[in-house]
């Protein structure tokens, strides 16, 4: 198994995601679902992973006002998920208010921010009001949801070694945009390899097209395997 890889299950029905989800179990330490999915299927898909004992991360990024957001969080705990993200630019009253409304879980999912998405370059960020670098928002988005009490943020790899510095060593670290050497990197701006990602520190890695357009997502697993297995020895 390979434990920080979450294949993404970015599919288009329930089917397709637990037939994907049966091939790749033993495979990867979890599964990643997001807006794509769960909005074709709803939580039923997500309970139906849940009750297989997998790990799943629910990654539909809230972002609205406290209340709302607290309360999608403890309906997503209740599915039983493993983590789940809301948006760091929600500020701090809404992050405080979702890590709140897991206190009383008795076995709370780990509650992770997003920062800057990886879809977006540096020149892109003017458009949308802010001022500043990519690496610069991230970092300061990271540190903003470490005071809140997030356990730790959804961010390019590039940014992990920053974001250690600037939330510790206990902050986990999320990594989408992972693509292998041969792939192209799509609407993602800015990607790593996954022995690039581990590298610069990064916890998980969700890998999603890399797998899902996989002729054999199992050979490709395979051969990430072999890559940080030769990347640990060296």
């Amino acid at each position: 198994m390979i434990r920080p890889v979450l294949a993404a299950l970015d599919v288009d029905t329930a089917h397709a995601a637990t037939d994907l989800a049966a091939r790749l179990r033993g495979h990867v330490g979890g599964f990643k679902i997001g807006s794509h999915l769960f909005t074709a299927e709803g939580p039923a898909v997500v309970r139906e992973l849940t009750a297989q004992g997998d790990s799943v991360f629910l990654d539909l990024k809230y972002h609205d006002i406290p209340n709302t957001v607290a309360s999608a969080v403890r309906a997503a705990a209740r599915l039983g998920v493993w983590m789940l993200n809301v948006h760091a630019s929600g500020g701090p009253a809404m992050m405080r208010a979702a890590r709140d409304a897991l206190s009383g879980v008795a076995r709370p999912p780990l509650l992770i921010g997003v920062t800057i998405l990886t879809s977006l370059a540096d020149a892109d960020l003017p458009s949308i009001g802010l001022a500043g670098s990519a690496h610069d928002n991230a970092v300061r988005l990271a540190r903003l949801a470490r005071e809140c009490g997030l356990d730790g943020v959804v961010c390019s790899a590039e940014e992990a070694p920053a974001m250690r510095a600037a939330a510790g060593a206990d902050f986990t670290l999320v990594t989408p945009g992972i693509r292998l050497a041969s792939d192209a990197k799509a609407d993602q701006s800015r990607t790593v390899t996954p022995v690039e990602a581990v590298r610069l520190g990064a916890d998980y890695l969700v890998i999603g097209r890399p797998i899902t357009q996989s002729k054999d997502p199992v050979a490709t697993l395979e051969s990430i395997r072999a890559s940080l297995e030769e990347k640990s020895r060296a």
